[in-house]
């Protein structure tokens, strides 16, 4: 297995709130998953449909990843990695630990679906 980048939540916050910084945000749960809530400037892109989309992110400078608690994730990160997307980031503990440091879920009508 490669060994994948990791971020924490507030390393994550800083950089969404950082407008020099570009990130591509994408939450790999299941529709049923994302209706509880997302990310703010997520797109919502299910596991699946992740090899259908990546071509999309190649140009992308920095792509985090996230899933319910980190695990999706980063099996999605590793299989990003062997298609050589180097700047791919998992988000460490995914969205729980997002919503324990007490950071902003958005509600789905809010999520980008452009990913």
């Amino acid at each position: 297995m490669l060994n994948v980048q990791e971020t924490e939540s507030a390393q994550l916050a800083e950089w969404l709130s950082d407008a020099a910084e570009e990130v591509l945000l994408i939450d790999v749960r299941t529709p049923a998953e994302t209706a509880q809530g997302i990310l703010p400037g997520a797109c919502a892109v299910p596991m699946h449909l992740v090899p259908l989309k990546m071509e999309a992110w190649r140009e992308q400078k920095k792509i985090v990843v996230y899933c319910r608690t980190g695990a999706r994730s980063a099996q999605v990160c590793a299989f990003l990695q062997q298609h050589g997307f180097d700047q791919a980031v998992n988000l460490r503990g995914g969205i729980v630990s997002w919503h324990r440091q007490g950071l902003p879920i958005d509600s789905p009508a809010q999520a980008s679906r452009a990913g």
